[in-house]
């Protein structure tokens, strides 16, 4: 059948209901759809329509029905397909702050943690199974610190920070003398910052300056930024400041806009602890700073 009005109605008459009727089956019409499908209808889209949008939408649309079992159902279908990108995407659209769902998805989100041929997957997976605060994974979360992906190793050793912290305080401490990138290089700063220890103050400064321009750095930002309000060192804090400021310079012109602001709470609040602390000095070379100046102490 072919749309070719503003306005166009189709009837069909028929014997038996349909079980789905599918508009754009093959996903290429540019258009804003509204569909009145039930559950059910969704259910038979998902197992037997194929295409990935087909599989996509039927997540979406049990996703906001997470109160009934059979979305439940679908969802769990969906963190097992084969495709990574739709079991991913259905990791993404899961409430686990309910119950029912919980109790339904952990042993499956367990799987995939362990298991999951998908570094993207796995990682997420993982992701989701440290918020749960279960130290029964805690195996599960040391074994994938060495895994090959910075991502997957990155996220178990957070997720493992969240069950016993000193363990990944001292797996953190060991991973620190080795090369590393991305998620992982955030996490071992970000567990020896929650640490509180200003000893790691150096190493911890070390590893955001390696830290390339980009998100995982962006993201570390904020942490490193807070334990400049716990240093003592007026030099260490000098040096934090600087390292902060000379990330912000590195950002594209394009984007400063956006992230100036961003950076500049932050110092900001520092600054404003320095001062309640009685570290005045401290907190003069970081309004300086900020205004551009060169003012030093």
């Amino acid at each position: 059948m072919w749309v070719e009005n503003k306005a166009d109605t189709f009837t069909f008459s028929y014997k038996s209901r349909p079980d789905l009727v599918n508009v754009d089956g093959d996903k290429i019409l540019l258009c804003e759809k509204v569909d009145n499908k039930t559950l059910d209808n969704f259910v038979h889209q998902y197992k037997y329509a194929g295409n990935y949008v087909d599989r996509r939408e039927a997540v979406d649309f049990c996703a906001k029905h997470q109160d009934e079992a059979k979305a439940v159902d679908l969802l769990v279908m969906a963190a097992k397909d084969p495709y990574y990108r739709i079991r991913g995407y259905a990791l993404g659209k899961v409430d686990f702050k309910r119950d029912n769902v919980k109790a339904a998805f952990e042993p499956v989100v367990a799987k995939l943690a362990e298991n999951d041929p998908s570094k993207v997957v796995k990682a997420k997976a993982i992701d989701i199974l440290g918020g749960f605060g279960n130290a029964a994974y805690m195996p599960l979360f040391i074994k994938a610190t060495a895994d090959s992906s910075y991502t997957v190793a990155g996220n178990a050793l957070e997720a493992l920070s969240d069950v016993d912290s000193a363990a990944a305080l001292s797996l953190a401490k060991k991973m620190m003398k080795s090369p590393v990138k991305g998620q992982l290089q955030v996490a071992i700063s970000t567990t020896l910052v929650k640490s509180g220890d200003e000893s790691d103050f150096d190493a911890i400064s070390d590893n955001f300056e390696r830290m390339q321009t980009g998100q995982s750095k962006f993201q570390f930002m904020m942490p490193y930024a807070k334990m400049l309000t716990k240093v003592q060192s007026t030099e260490r804090v000098k040096r934090g400041v600087d390292l902060i400021l000379q990330f912000k310079e590195a950002i594209p012109q394009a984007y400063r806009g956006q992230t100036d602001p961003y950076f500049d709470n932050a110092l900001k609040g520092v600054a404003q602890k320095k001062e309640a602390d009685g570290k005045k000095d401290q907190a003069d070379y970081i309004n300086s700073k900020m205004a551009g100046g060169k003012k030093g102490f």
